[in-house]
């Protein structure tokens, strides 16, 4: 085995991605400490080529060293906007047809791998690294989807939850098309 070089991965240039199809699928940061978490999470959207990430409340936003420190460069590519609040974030976006949904373990929630993603775009809400998402936001999502975990441990790091919730979603529209 050999790894593949920059040329053979085919990697888009800035202008490609800003105008590339994207995946139907924005990510809410509901007031999320962690400039590392916020980079990280960028990389993540450029990576599945996302249509953007909601900054909430105090948020870091781009840009700043810390942030373009695990973000390599992603904050140039995804689309971003900044909102005072998360529940104005997840308003927003409902209004513009999105389907939201939590990512939260709570009553009700449905299981990750469970869960089959229609045609309709999709928002995730991501909560803060300690108190999870708001309350006054889970009263207003549509759904909730909970990562299925066997450990002691009962919650993972949001980039971690992010790169799973991510990939899963994008590989059960993957399959369906």
């Amino acid at each position: 085995m050999r790894k593949l070089s920059m040329e053979e991965l085919g990697r888009k240039s800035v202008s490609e991605f800003k105008t590339a199809d994207k995946t139907p699928l924005v990510l809410v940061l509901d007031n999320i400490r962690s400039m590392h978490n916020v980079g990280s999470v960028f990389r993540t959207a450029d990576a599945f080529l996302l249509q953007g990430i909601a900054l909430c409340g105090y948020t870091p936003v781009p840009p700043h060293r810390d942030i373009h420190k695990t973000a390599l460069g992603a904050t140039d590519t995804v689309a971003w906007e900044y909102f005072p609040t998360t529940l104005e974030a997840v308003q927003q976006l409902q209004s513009q047809g999105y389907q939201v949904l939590a990512v939260e373990q709570a009553a009700g929630s449905i299981m990750l791998d469970a869960f089959q993603p229609g045609a309709q775009p999709l928002a995730l809400v991501f909560g803060n690294e300690v108190s999870g998402v708001e309350a006054s936001v889970m009263a207003v999502v549509n759904g909730c989807l909970e990562i299925p975990q066997l450990g002691m441990k009962h919650s993972l790091n949001i980039s971690v939850s992010t790169g799973i919730v991510v990939w899963d979603i994008f590989t059960k529209w993957k399959h369906s098309l």
